[in-house]
């Protein structure tokens, strides 16, 4: 009879582990682009791939939610308590999420100066008296590397047939950055009055993203001392649960239900400090203008 008890009490707690990991990796992951990508699931599946766009984003996922599982596992069957178990588990998909907290900043102002190294681009090639699609397509062999791939898949729209209107559209709602709005806008209102201007536009516009850029960058490195104090408290937390799981002595208050009860609290309770010092250090998204591109419309 002991024993029914104690595989119970294991699968329970696994179960935990499993639940809790799974919630915290659906409201944790990422932005995931709008649409389902061709042959995702839902459910389990969806959270089994993850909000990766590439093969190489979803086996991290995956290897990370495997990780979870596993450490989770571990430290419960360590312990014996079924909260050390989900806070280890929480740990391992929630500690690369918190040190990260400044990767998107930084990728989105690389992609901003990249927006504004193609514009000049473009409009040196413009210059020549090319036509827009042509000069679009003539940028693809030296586009900036951060959106090498969006220019790459707009001159593809463009030589297969689409609409031009709706192939840029469909590039500033891949970009997702106000600047790419304002260049489009440009782009597309060339497109209507054929105007004599557009390279001094567009000169313009590529001044104006190198000043966004270095905006971004100072306002950026203001937020370094509060992400800096989400590291820090993110690494004394791990301490401490490292030393519970080789100290059994530091955690047997915490042995009875009550004390996993308080533990729970006291470990939700600092999770959520923690989320919010990570989003008072994140800057708000800027909005865009432009709508996305209507695929009724897309090909000529």
């Amino acid at each position: 009879m002991r024993d029914d008890i104690e595989l119970i009490a294991v699968v329970s707690g696994a179960a935990c582990v499993a639940g809790l990991v799974l919630a915290v990796v659906a409201l944790v992951g990422t932005r995931r682009p709008p649409g389902p990508r061709p042959g995702a699931g839902h459910g389990l599946r969806r959270l089994w791939e993850g909000p990766g766009s590439t093969p190489r984003e979803r086996r991290n996922h995956q290897a990370l939610l495997v990780g979870a599982l596993v450490a989770g596992a571990a430290a419960f069957l360590l312990t014996g308590l079924p909260v050390i178990g989900l806070l280890v588990a929480v740990a391992v998909p929630g500690t690369p999420w918190l040190f990260n907290v400044g990767r998107v900043e930084k990728r989105a102002i690389a992609r901003i100066e990249a927006v504004g190294e193609w514009t000049r681009r473009l409009k040196d090639v413009t210059a020549t008296g090319q036509g827009l699609q042509q000069s679009i397509i003539h940028t693809v062999g030296t586009a900036p590397e951060e959106i090498e791939e969006e220019v790459r898949l707009l001159a593809a729209r463009l030589q297969a047939g689409w609409l031009t209107r709706s192939a840029l559209l469909a590039f500033a709602d891949e970009i997702g950055d106000p600047v790419c709005d304002q260049v489009v806008a440009a782009l597309i209102l060339h497109l209507t009055d054929r105007g004599e201007r557009l390279g001094d536009v567009l000169g313009s516009i590529a001044a104006a993203a190198a000043a966004e850029v270095a905006t971004r960058r100072e306002v950026e490195a203001k937020r370094t001392q509060p992400r800096f104090a989400v590291r820090f408290l993110t690494g004394m937390t791990l301490a401490t649960v490292a030393y519970g799981l080789l100290n059994t002595e530091y955690i047997r208050p915490y042995g009875t239900p009550a004390g996993q009860l308080v533990m729970a609290a006291l470990g939700a309770a600092f999770v959520g400090l923690l989320a919010w010092v990570r989003s008072m250090s994140q800057p708000q998204r800027p909005a865009r203008f432009l709508p996305p591109p209507d695929p009724e419309e897309a090909i000529a």
